[in-house]
């Protein structure tokens, strides 16, 4: 590059070469004729003389140039540093502002923010520089900014971003949302109507869904006489999700002849750019919602993989019929004799109706010939649990059937049948392993269905409904071969898992609760064994009544009762405390909130059916039923989670994501 301002160099080192060079000829011309030598020596000078004035005026031109254009420069980038729409700020290690550009002033009451706390901004940004992040995003007044960090600096560029974000939000709230409408109990409320009675309950439900859809803008389509598809897009959801879905309990008014309500589950998926994909994830939140008891609306985002749960108030109606129970008794039949082994396998610290379906299993097992063993680990159970376990033990026949996780996993085989009773949870079995080592899993429970679920089963027979699980596994015993035989014991365990998950036939209790314990008890089931199972130690009982000793009022009508700090309780004595907080005076749900002996915080949920205890449990990574159910927390103080569980509680009452 040339040196303009260096004034000595006037010419390029390639014109100077060419004079040099025009210089030997000159001197070799003179040499051989000296007049044309002078006349050319005359034109040589004039041509030096004229390269050297012309450079010397092409150097000073340049040199002006530049310090006009230097100054120009300097003076935008002046004007740009102070009227440019980005903002500029200089901070100090104590996060004081030492310098800004006029713009950021227009977000803030004071005339200059220059020597305020960085939080003058936002209350967000000191936290954001100490986490030494370069970029984030900011929201101020109603402005949002990406802000980008030198730290090395201490400097802060503040880009808005607001028209961007408004666009990206715009176009959010286009996007395409599918969701279909199943009446849940419609073909029983209507199978002995005569053909008016059934026009009128169609024409009220059409009608309240079409004037529910025309006022918030979603397109809807009957596609059979149970089913409805709803197209809309994420504002209309975003509303439909303020106001709770009051579509639910619209429907639910429009009571039949028989005095029985009818009930809606809506699936709904959203956040998918495909719409086969979008297709499928609304048809698996409806099947969620179903497998939960209907009566509520499930909905899946893609783009955030949460799912969100509205409704669920009632507790489920008993609509499931023999004809299921038959179909789904032949299916397991055929799956057992297609396998080489089946393994039945409960929840960790299993309770009498894990103990009991599982039993039930191994007789159907059994009754089609094939090997079957019950996956129990004796080191996670309980007293109740255990006087039954001694009680097999002495019945060399049925406690041969009983193996370890270890040995499960040693003797499991892609042909092994793996039956999972009273849980669907792949993290609440007894063994996880063992679902990925068979290409055959049953899973059979009475829980409403959670987020969490196992992969691809083979059959699926979820009641929530039933009273337990012992309760579908007695039903599917009727329907097998004549050759099956339970003896004393073996019903008397199916029993006690009924009477322990219906409190002695008080809740959950439906008439095919009867029919099952009648069965049992004509297969010789023992009422008095099962109390004996069902006895407490004294000890467990004074443990029991120092938690309810600890018990406070919440909002009127909870009880939540918070054990002792590391005064570790078993999860039967939690749940037995908080049945019996549920029968005090005035109490229409309980908690009970206690270490339990594996470290872990344990809470049990009851209600009298007002509050859904399962989605307050459920927001705690628990799960269960509207009126029975629980979590358990890791990493966690007694007295954080009583914290948290007050703060859901409050969510539930004035304005959660679920009633």
């Amino acid at each position: 590059m040339p040196k303009f301002t260096d004034k000595s160099v006037v010419m390029g080192r390639h014109i100077i070469g060419i004079y040099l060079l025009s210089f030997l000829l000159l001197i070799f011309l003179f040499y051989y004729h000296w007049v044309l030598g002078i006349i050319m020596a005359i034109f040589f000078t004039v041509s030096l003389y004229y390269s050297i004035n012309r450079e010397r005026k092409l150097v000073d031109q340049t040199e002006a140039y530049i310090s006009t254009l230097s100054y120009r420069v300097k003076k935008v980038g002046e004007e740009a540093l102070l009227e440019m729409p980005i903002g500029i700020m200089l901070y100090s290690d104590d996060f004081q502002i030492e310098w800004a550009n006029p713009y950021l002033n227009e977000f803030t009451k004071a005339e200059t923010i220059v020597g305020e706390n960085l939080e003058v901004l936002s209350d967000k940004i000191v936290s954001y520089l100490k986490d030494n992040k370069e970029s984030f995003w900011l929201t101020i007044d109603d402005y949002d900014f990406q802000v980008y960090n030198k730290k090395e600096e201490r400097l802060l560029y503040l880009f808005d971003r607001t028209k961007q974000t408004e666009l990206h939000q715009m176009y959010q709230n286009e996007k395409t949302v599918l969701g279909i409408i199943f009446l849940d109990n419609y073909e029983e409320i209507t199978q002995n109507m005569d053909d008016t009675a059934k026009s009128q309950i169609n024409s009220q439900v059409t009608a309240t869904l079409n004037k529910w859809s025309q006022e918030h803008g979603i397109y809807l389509k009957r596609t059979s006489q149970e089913r409805f598809m709803a197209v809309m897009n994420q504002n209309i959801l975003g509303h439909l999700e303020k106001i709770k879905f009051e579509i639910l309990d619209e429907v639910r008014e429009l009571i039949t002849d028989k005095n029985v309500p009818l009930t809606l589950s809506i699936g709904i998926g959203l956040g998918s750019e495909s719409l086969p994909e979008l297709g499928e994830l609304t048809q698996s939140s409806l099947d969620l919602a179903l497998g939960r008891g209907g009566d509520q609306v499930v909905i899946k985002d893609d783009e955030s993989g949460k799912v969100r749960f509205y409704g669920g108030k009632t507790n489920p109606m008993e609509k499931r019929t023999r004809v299921r129970a038959r179909v789904i008794s032949h299916a397991l039949k055929e799956l057992v004799k297609e396998s080489d082994q089946v393994l039945v396998m409960g929840h960790k610290a299993p309770d009498m109706d894990s103990i009991g379906s599982s039993i039930g299993v191994l007789k159907i097992a059994q009754a089609n010939d094939i090997e079957a063993y019950i996956v129990l680990d004796e080191n996670d159970i309980d007293t109740g649990v255990q006087r039954l376990v001694e009680e097999m033990k002495e019945k060399e026949e049925l406690w041969s059937h009983f193996i370890d996780p270890d040995s499960a996993l040693d003797i499991v085989s892609k042909d092994t049948l793996l039956v999972i009773v009273d849980t669907h949870k792949p993290s609440l079995v007894q063994e996880e392993k063992l679902i990925h080592k068979t290409d055959h899993v049953v899973v059979i429970d009475h829980h409403r269905r959670g987020e969490e679920f196992i992969d691809h089963p083979t059959l699926v027979y979820m009641e929530p409904y039933a009273s337990s699980t012992a309760e579908l596994v007695t039903e599917l015993l009727e329907y097998q071969p004549s050759k099956l035989t339970l003896n004393m014991l073996e019903s008397t365990a199916l029993l006690a898992g009924i009477i322990v998950d219906t409190k002695s036939f008080t809740l959950r209790t439906g008439s095919r609760t009867f029919d099952a314990a009648s069965y049992l008890r004509s297969k010789g089931a023992d009422t008095v064994l099962v109390q004996k199972f069902l006895k407490e130690d004294l000890d467990i009982y004074v443990k029991r009544s120092r938690l309810i000793e600890n018990t406070n009022i919440y909002r009127g009508n909870i009880a939540i009762s918070v054990g002792n700090s590391r005064e570790a309780y078993g999860p039967v004595v939690i749940a037995q405390a908080a049945d019996t907080l549920l029968t005090m005076t005035g109490v229409e749900a309980s908690f009970v909130i206690s270490e339990r002996k594996d470290g872990r915080i344990g809470i049990s949920a009851r209600s009298l059916g007002d509050i859904n205890v399962q989605v307050l449990m459920e927001k705690m990574n628990g799960g269960g039923h509207l009126t029975n159910a629980a979590t358990q927390l890791d990493d966690m103080a007694v007295i954080d989670a009583y914290e948290w569980l007050k703060d859901i509680i409050d969510e539930y009452y004035e304005g959660g994501d679920s009633e």
